[in-house]
C-alpha cells in the first residue's frame, strides 16, 4: 500500500505526496501571477497574498498598540510594509521549494552517495539546492521524471530571482510617485493637511480669491494622483502598509484632504466652478472603496464625528476670514453632510484597521509645517536669542522631523 510513513526509512512513491505537491505549486504561481503581473484586482474570495498580509499584520498591530511613545510607534509600524514585502517573497520560495520536495518524495527515483536512504528530509535539501541551482550533486535524481522535475526547478529558481529584480524597483517606483504628491502638500495644506488650509492658503487673502485655473490645476493633480493611488495600491497591495516620511503625513491623510476640499467646493463656494471638484470627488472617493477592501476594512457605526455643527461654523468663518464665502444654508448642510457619508466611514474603516491618524477639517491650533522646522533651528534661535540678551522660547509642541 502507498503512504507516506515514517520520513526516516527508504521512500519509493506516493501519490498523495504527488498531488499535496502540485497543489501547493500552483497556489503559489498563481498568486504570484496575480500579484506581480496581472494589472487587476482578484475578485476570488480567497488570495494568498493578502490572506499573508491580514494575518502577519493583525499580531504586528497588537504590539504597536503597546508601545506607548507615539514616534516608537509609528517607526515600528513602518517596519511593516517592506519587511512584509521581504518576508512574502520568502514565502513563496519556501513554498515552491516544499511543493517541488513533494513530487520529488512521490516519484521517487533518486540516489545519495554512500547508499544512504532517501528521506523527505533529504528530498527537500536537494529540491532547495536546486530552486537556488547550488548543484552539489550529493543527490542525483536517476529516472527520467525526476531529472526533468529537477530542470523544471531550476528554471523556477532563475524565473524567481527575475521576479525578485523585477517587481522591488516597481513597487518602490509606485511608493515614490505617491510620496511626492503628499511632501508637496506640506506647503500647501499644513502638516497635517487640512481642507480648510489648503482653500485658504490658495486664497491668500480676501483681497485676492482664488484663481479659478490655479484650482482647477490642483485638483487635476489630486485627480491624477488618486487614480495612481488605486492602480498602484491594487496592483500592490502591500503599499498599503508603506508610511510616509513623517507621521503627519499619510496617503489616508492626503486622500482625506482631497475628498474634504472638493466635498466644500460642491456644497458652493461663492465665485467658484466646481466642475473640475466633481471629477475629483469622483476619482478619489472610487479609490476610497476599493482600497477598503484591499486592506479588509470594515464600518463603524460608533465613529467619532469629524464635522459638528460648531465646527462648520468655525470653518465658515475661516474661510470667509479669506474671502471665500462658503454656502450656509439648510439645504448645503444637508448636501456636504451627504457628501461626507460616501467617504468618510471608508476612509475612517482603513485608518482604524492601519493605525494612521486622519487629519481634522481645521486645526485649533496653529501649528508649524514640516519645511518650517530643522535639527539646528533650536540652536540657531538661541543663540540669536543670547546677542540680545534674551532666553529662547521653547516649543510647545514636539516637532516632526529627522
Amino acid at each position: 500500500m502507498i503512504a507516506i510513513a515514517n520520513p526516516d526509512i527508504s521512500f519509493h512513491g506516493s501519490i498523495p505526496a504527488i498531488i499535496f505537491g502540485a497543489i501547493i505549486i500552483f497556489i503559489v504561481l498563481q498568486d504570484a501571477f496575480e500579484t506581480v503581473v496581472l494589472p487587476r484586482r482578484v475578485t476570488r474570495q480567497f488570495k494568498l497574498t493578502a490572506w499573508f498580509l491580514r494575518r502577519t499584520w493583525i499580531p504586528w498591530r497588537k504590539f504597536a498598540a503597546h508601545i506607548r511613545i507615539s514616534s516608537w510607534q509609528q517607526n515600528f509600524l513602518g517596519y511593516f510594509g517592506p519587511l512584509s514585502l521581504i518576508t512574502l517573497l520568502a514565502f513563496w520560495a519556501v513554498s515552491l521549494i516544499m511543493g517541488f520536495a513533494l513530487l520529488q518524495y512521490g516519484i521517487g527515483g533518486h540516489e545519495q552517495l554512500g547508499n544512504e536512504p532517501i528521506t523527505f528530509a533529504r528530498i527537500m535539501y536537494h529540491s532547495g539546492e536546486t530552486f537556488f541551482t547550488l548543484g552539489y550533486g550529493d543527490i542525483v535524481p536517476t529516472s527520467s521524471l525526476a531529472r526533468a522535475l529537477s530542470v523544471l526547478e531550476a528554471g523556477m529558481g532563475f524565473a524567481f530571482l527575475g521576479v525578485v529584480i523585477g517587481y522591488l524597483p516597481v513597487v518602490y517606483g509606485s511608493f515614490s510617485r505617491r510620496e511626492i504628491q503628499i511632501s508637496m502638500l506640506d506647503a500647501r495644506a499644513g502638516s497635517p493637511p487640512t481642507a480648510t488650509e489648503l482653500l485658504v492658503r490658495l486664497a491668500g487673502s480676501s483681497e485676492n480669491p482664488i484663481d479659478q485655473t490655479v484650482l482647477d490645476g490642483c485638483l487635476r493633480d489630486w485627480e491624477r494622483w488618486a487614480g495612481e493611488l488605486l492602480e498602484s495600491h491594487i496592483s500592490y497591495p502591500v503599499l498599503s502598509f508603506f508610511r510616509s516620511q513623517h507621521s503627519n503625513q499619510s496617503w489616508l491623510g492626503a486622500l482625506m484632504t482631497m475628498l474634504d476640499v472638493t466635498s466644500l467646493l460642491l456644497t458652493g463656494v461663492e465665485g467658484i466652478h466646481s466642475g473640475q471638484a466633481r471629477v475629483t470627488f469622483a476619482m478619489a472617493r472610487h479609490a476610497s472603496v476599493d482600497l477598503a477592501q484591499v486592506v479588509n476594512a470594515h464600518y463603524d457605526p460608533t465613529a467619532a464625528e469629524r464635522l459638528t455643527d460648531a465646527g462648520f461654523d468655525t470653518l465658515r468663518e475661516t474661510l470667509a476670514a479669506a474671502g471665500l464665502k462658503l454656502q450656509s444654508t439648510e439645504e448645503a448642510r444637508q448636501k456636504l453632510t451627504r457628501l461626507r457619508s460616501m467617504y468618510e466611514p471608508y476612509l475612517q474603516g482603513m485608518a482604524r484597521n492601519l493605525m494612521v491618524v486622519l487629519p481634522p477639517w481645521q486645526h485649533p491650533v496653529k501649528a508649524r509645517d514640516n519645511w518650517q522646522a530643522g535639527p539646528w533651528d533650536r540652536m540657531i534661535q538661541a543663540k540669536g536669542l543670547a546677542v540680545l540678551g534674551q532666553k529662547p522660547v521653547q516649543p510647545q509642541v514636539s516637532e516632526d522631523h529627522f
